[in-house]
């Protein structure tokens, strides 16, 4: 095995679980692919559906109960539900 230069040796970014918040669908969508997520791998890294994921970046579901509700919190549609003492 070769040995490689620190210096040329890509960087290993963690992966990208959340996109920040606020996001409207249309710039959740735009910043994922900005970045170069997979919507795949956002699902599965938070354990979601990725036709949920995919749903909501369409306008199709609001995000209101369940898994669309977490996947909204992943995707930036809505804020972090504050924990409760």
């Amino acid at each position: 095995m070769p040995h490689m230069n620190p210096r040329t040796t890509p960087s290993v970014r963690p992966p990208i679980t959340r996109v920040p918040y606020p996001q409207t669908p249309k710039t959740a969508a735009a910043w994922v692919k900005a970045h170069g997520v997979a919507v795949a791998d956002l699902a599965r890294h938070n354990g979601l559906p990725r036709l949920v994921l995919v749903d909501l970046l369409r306008g199709r579901l609001r995000g209101h109960r369940g898994q669309a509700h977490n996947a909204a919190i992943v995707l930036g549609l809505k804020p972090e539900p504050e924990a409760t003492h």
